[in-house]
């Protein structure tokens, strides 16, 4: 049973986070939003934030690649 008012999902992702969650480092994620190139993120005042949907429907849309 959650006692907070707020569920988790619904919680903003930091850019901490979304490293964690994609198993890369928080420069690269830095990077990867400089470039225009990860998941839409936010800046709310000065922390970058991520919805948790974003992160997850940019991952499925990256083409698979086999090595």
């Amino acid at each position: 049973m959650k006692t907070n008012e707020h569920d988790d999902d619904d919680r903003l992702w930091s850019v901490t986070d979304v490293a964690r969650y994609l198993g890369v480092s928080k420069n690269t994620v830095y990077y990867w939003r400089s470039e225009g190139l990860g998941p839409r993120s936010r800046r709310i005042g000065k922390h970058v934030r991520y919805r948790r949907e974003d992160v997850i429907a940019w991952v499925d849309a990256q083409p698979e690649r086999v090595a």
